[in-house]
């Protein structure tokens, strides 16, 4: 069976969230930092869905509170074009706002420390991104 990935994409890091194999429950997976190179991201990305088999992408779209595009739309926009011609599953943009605070916000309800919440923010923030897609979506 295959699974449903969130990534959560960031200048410096992406988190990966995941469903299981049968699309119930979703369960963050991993943060991968980024290189210099956004080729040699989507290669490691590719790898990773590969791996985790994936069937559908969803990508952490970040626009601002008007639902306005602004500088970081803008790069995710493009890793999410690149992402696109090298796959043959759909790749999915998904409105974000607010999921890295959200994020956030749960880490702290945890009373996990700055260095604790720094290693999984982003992948929360994908697991938040994947959560809202699957209400809208099912």
């Amino acid at each position: 069976m295959s699974r449903i990935v969130a990534l959560d994409v960031g200048d410096a890091r992406i988190g990966v969230a995941a469903t299981d194999e049968l699309g119930i429950t979703v369960a963050p997976r991993k943060t991968v930092h980024r290189t210099v190179s956004v080729k040699d991201d989507i290669r490691i990305m590719l790898e990773l869905l590969d791996n985790l088999d994936a069937e559908k992408v969803v990508i952490g779209y970040p626009v601002n509170e008007e639902g306005q595009e602004g500088p970081q739309a803008a790069k995710v926009k493009d890793f999410y074009d690149r992402l696109v011609r090298r796959l043959s599953i759909p790749v999915v943009l998904w409105d974000e706002r607010f999921s890295t605070q959200e994020a956030e916000n749960e880490l702290l309800d945890m009373d996990l420390t700055r260095k604790q919440r720094l290693k999984v923010i982003d992948q929360m923030a994908a697991v938040i991104i994947l959560k809202s897609y699957l209400d809208e979506n099912q």
